[in-house]
């Protein structure tokens, strides 16, 4: 996300704009887009106020955030599936949210034991039925 505008230029916009002159000319003056100058003048007129909004929230809230609990949580039920972990956490949680946090403390299992199966004999001849 871009840095705002500073609060001087929205100053002297909204003074321009309160002065007469008109949002083309102001937004080409200062090179601001008229809707951006539009919203500037409607919160003015609003709250008296044109500095950039503040207090609000970037990115997701993190649904897990005491870690050592976590761990705790994932060895004790490490032996079930994402959808039956996030079943069982004290909150609501996705199943794809569980699969991040499960990656982001390096927990892995193997559901199974790999086999592999024996090779065949590189000259040997196919059967058939007759």
């Amino acid at each position: 996300m871009p840095a705002p505008y500073s609060l001087d230029l929205r100053q002297k916009a909204i003074t321009a704009l309160e002065a007469g002159h008109s949002k083309a000319a102001v937004s080409r003056l200062m090179g601001i887009g008229t809707t951006t100058l539009t919203e500037w003048h409607n919160r003015y007129r609003a709250s008296g106020e044109v500095a950039a909004k503040q207090g609000y929230q970037q990115g997701h809230s993190h649904k897990i955030t005491d870690w050592e609990a976590f761990r705790a949580f994932a060895a004790t039920h490490g032996d079930k599936t994402q959808a039956e972990m996030a079943q069982l956490w004290p909150e609501e949680i996705s199943e794809d949210t569980m699969g991040r946090a499960l990656k982001r403390i390096g927990f892995t299992r193997k559901k199974r034991a790999i086999s592999t199966p024996k090779e065949t004999r590189k000259n040997a001849k196919p059967t058939t039925l007759s």
